[in-house]
């Protein structure tokens, strides 16, 4: 067994891997790849909740579980819906700030300060990859949502997953975090054993090379994300914590 002092700096070495993107709050927004972004609001605001929130999300209780710099937030609030920005970065949280009112929370989806049955809506973009332990984070939302409510989230796909190692290699990716890719048929899974009502699982981008001059291919494919999904970058999900 580890001494409790090797076990200090490990918690500690995950910690800091975990703040990753707090570290550049600020620059966040001017690092990261717009087009990717923007795609992953359109899908989670303009394909799934039309589809399996058709009431849409005004007056939901809407929790944006490790917000980052807020874009999900500021879709949520600018229709309506009552916002909760949760992260674990401080600064990340000032930049949710600038673009919509919401409730601004710290804390992680390992262990997320909200009672059981709190929200009508979980946004999760990106987030369950970079923690320890991504089915405990799917658990704890699945615990904080209400009966009937519902979850939208993605995450890289695990079969893209030698391409981060190329992008590292060749230091186009200067990534610092934690990297816990799930393939469709884990995250499913993962989903289903605490006890979510998956409605559906589909694919983002077909190809990573994320690029101005490609986004109309991928524009293209996107409309395949379905029987593509396994074999695209990254994984959307919509899913039901069911009624009893």
């Amino acid at each position: 067994m580890p001494s409790k002092k090797t076990q200090i700096a490990t918690k500690t070495a995950i910690e800091k891997k975990m703040l990753f993107y707090d570290n550049f709050a600020e620059d966040f927004d001017s690092v990261v790849n717009r087009y990717d972004t923007q795609k992953r609001v359109e899908v989670i605001f303009d394909e799934l909740l039309p589809a399996y929130l058709p009431s849409g999300l005004k007056g939901k209780k809407v929790l944006d579980a490790g917000c980052g710099t807020g874009w999900f937030s500021q879709r949520s609030a600018a229709v309506g819906a009552k916002v909760t920005s949760m992260d674990v970065g401080k600064k990340l949280l000032k930049e949710v700030a600038k673009k919509c009112s919401s409730e601004l929370v710290v804390g992680s989806i390992l262990d997320m300060p909200f009672k059981k049955n709190t929200f009508d809506v979980v946004t999760c973009s990106e987030v369950i990859e970079h923690v320890t332990d991504p089915q405990k984070a799917i658990s704890e939302m699945y615990r904080v949502l209400k009966p009937g409510g519902i979850i939208f989230l993605t995450t890289p796909n695990a079969f893209w997953h030698f391409s981060l190692r190329i992008a590292e290699a060749f230091k186009v990716r200067p990534y610092q975090g934690l990297e816990n890719w799930q393939s469709q048929t884990t995250l499913r899974r993962m989903f289903e054993n605490v006890g979510f009502e998956v409605k559906e699982i589909s694919g983002i981008h077909a190809f990573p090379f994320v690029v101005p001059a490609l986004n109309p291919l991928l524009d293209v494919l996107h409309r395949w994300r379905k029987p593509l999904g396994p074999m695209m970058v990254n994984i959307a999900i919509a899913a039901v914590k069911p009624k009893p």
